[in-house]
């Protein structure tokens, strides 16, 4: 005869603990795995990781994966922590957990861990610092949740990622940037080196020009801080004799002509206003779509 346990207030911490409702004990109470474990567990059982830093997930690269693991399996078990009774919670592997999802997969292989919020945040960010290709915007911000969720220093942040102190902190810069130059970031349209040039920049509204020229002219990281200098000490001597710095209006009309043209022009101007414009062609075709482009028939 199986005798049931009472239930109700005045059981005591353990019992409560073990219940099946909140089972986050390495006892296994419930008759399903236990922490410490590696067992395959069911997709439908599997909750998302609500710290994962990354937002965005290329559904060509899952769809890669998803047939990757039809054909070979998970090689590597994705980490979950127990949040109760036969309930869990992704740590780390959202990739292959949603690749699985969409090749219909039923159950995953998962490592199974105890873990609070806490440290669910800081492995999950960790984590995915390190093992994930991340944009030194996501970086940035994994960065600034750990210092501020986990109350770390910057010297004992840079202890955990492996990184030295000054590349923390030049990411954590990036977030001082206006949310348009943040995006460019995200989307590839800016590097890590252009954002290094305009973060000294004390004008939002410079920073926002300048990001746009270096986007609309694709320079390089070397360019870009040339424009830096000109147009945010536009009084500062000139690196060469006799080289002279387009003023900011000219550096716009100059934008607004080569984004006319659909091609880079040489624009000189001296101080007294005298200059000149060069259109470059490659063919007598080429020529012809310029002309084109001028109205000119």
């Amino acid at each position: 005869m199986t005798i049931q346990k009472k239930t109700g207030l005045g059981r005591g911490l353990s019992a409560i603990l073990e219940s099946p409702e909140t089972d986050i004990t390495s006892k296994d109470i419930s008759g399903n795995y236990v922490a410490g474990a590696i067992a395959n567990l069911p997709v439908s059982k599997i909750e998302t990781n609500p710290f994962q830093p990354r937002e965005d997930f290329d559904q060509d690269a899952l769809a890669e994966l998803s047939q990757s693991i039809l054909e070979q399996g998970i090689i590597q078990p994705l980490t979950v922590r127990k949040m109760g009774y036969d309930k869990y919670q992704l740590i780390s592997g959202e990739r292959r957990f949603r690749a699985s999802k969409l090749a219909g997969i039923n159950s995953v292989p998962c490592y199974i861990r105890v873990a609070n919020d806490e440290q669910m945040l800081e492995w999950s960010l960790i984590e995915n610092i390190q093992r994930e290709n991340l944009n030194a915007i996501e970086i940035a911000i994994s960065y600034n949740r750990l210092i501020e969720e986990c109350s770390l220093t910057q010297d004992e942040l840079s202890q955990r990622v492996g990184k030295n102190r000054t590349t923390v902190t030049n990411y954590l810069r990036l977030l001082r940037l206006p949310a348009e130059i943040q995006a460019a970031i995200r989307d590839g349209s800016l590097s890590m080196g252009h954002a290094r040039s305009l973060i000294n920049i004390e004008d939002k509204a410079k920073q926002l020009i300048i990001a746009q020229r270096i986007i609309a002219n694709e320079l390089s990281v070397r360019d870009a801080e040339k424009l830096v200098r000109q147009i945010d000490k536009p009084n500062a001597p000139a690196g060469k004799p006799g080289k002279t710095v387009l003023p900011l209006k000219y550096e716009s009309l100059k934008d607004s002509i080569q984004v006319h043209l659909d091609r880079k022009i040489e624009f000189k101007r001296t101080p007294k206003g005298k200059g000149s414009i060069v259109i470059p062609f490659a063919s007598d075709d080429d020529l012809k779509a310029i002309i084109s482009r001028l109205g000119i028939e």
